[in-house]
């Protein structure tokens, strides 16, 4: 297992950095300026361009920037949202904002998933069995800025139950709503799956062995049903992450919160490459990362799953 997450490490480290090179060379490609502004002449352009090495060939401003990123850190300087401003700046209160709320979305989404379509699962055809299948389609099929408007809207502007838009003395109470808002999906999701492969694990033959040998129901339900039903479930969370990746561009923005969503969108919008390039290389990040995490937890819930892995590396 050591040797697995040791090589999946590797070739999570030179996907990050083929990840960047795509990054560096398309927004390079892409049309305008970071310097677009009326008021400015050609030989302020100009000047603007030798300033910040824009002037240099491309293969020196790959090599340039590569080197700085990956020994120092340096993701450049901001060209218009803040001017001369280092990027690591700009993302340093940013970053564990959007982080925490990815985090939460996820793991609260996945919990109560999992809660939802083991209870459906286990009371098949009943009432809460219908609730969790509607439920789970309204959730995958509605748009997470739908539910933030409404959350917003009742739970925060009518009800005052909790702040409907971000308050930074208020991080917890201002994350709640938002963090529901992204959920949504996951929870949908993982119930759905959850449901279906529990309904079919308590119908196979080892189960029915299990409980014919005199076994407890919880004990089954436990350590044999639900742990196997959760190996699939475990394979959605990846796409999960990414769904919650892209979700978090609006919902910042439906709660200004100061995270890298709102900051991306900005950032598009004045052409402001390097933050553009920096935030889309965590998001990246984020993802590989959250990948490797799945690969490893496959191990801990099914053993099989760590000794065929041990014997392919081995």
């Amino acid at each position: 297992m050591f040797k697995y997450i040791r090589n999946r490490l590797i070739i999570s480290i030179v996907t990050l950095l083929v990840i960047l090179s795509v990054l560096f060379l398309l927004l390079d490609l892409m049309p305008g300026s970071p310097f677009n502004d009326e008021k400015l002449s050609e030989d302020q352009k100009g000047m603007l361009y030798a300033k910040y090495n824009l002037d240099k060939p491309l293969h020196i401003r790959y090599f340039t920037y590569m080197k700085n990123v990956i020994f120092k850190g340096d993701f450049g300087e901001s060209y218009t949202i803040q001017k001369n401003v280092p990027v690591s700046t700009l993302l340093k209160d940013r970053l564990p904002i959007s982080i925490r709320l990815g985090i939460q979305s996820l793991l609260v989404g996945a919990l109560i998933g999992v809660l939802f379509g083991s209870v459906a699962a286990i009371n098949k055809n009943s009432g809460w069995d219908t609730f969790t299948t509607v439920f789970s389609v309204l959730g995958i099929s509605v748009p997470s800025y739908v539910f933030a408007l409404g959350l917003s809207y009742f739970l925060g502007y009518k009800i005052h139950l909790f702040p409907f838009t971000y308050d930074i003395y208020k991080p917890l109470e201002s994350s709640v709503l938002p963090t529901i808002a992204l959920s949504m999906f996951v929870i949908a999701t993982v119930a759905r799956f959850m449901r279906t492969e529990l309904v079919e694990v308590l119908g196979s033959e080892y189960i029915l062995l299990a409980e014919a040998k005199g076994l407890k129901t919880r004990k089954v339900l436990i350590k044999h049903s639900i742990r196997n039903a959760l190996i699939p479930v475990i394979t959605v969370l990846g796409p999960i992450t990414v769904s919650l990746l892209t979700g978090s561009l609006v919902i910042e923005r439906i709660f200004g919160i100061p995270g890298l969503g709102d900051l991306l969108v900005t950032a598009i919008s004045v052409n402001d490459f390097n933050v553009v390039i920096s935030i889309a290389f965590f998001y990246s990040m984020f993802y590989i990362a959250m990948m490797l995490i799945i690969d490893v937890l496959y191990g801990v819930i099914d053993p099989r799953i760590r000794v065929a892995k041990g014997e392919q590396n081995g």
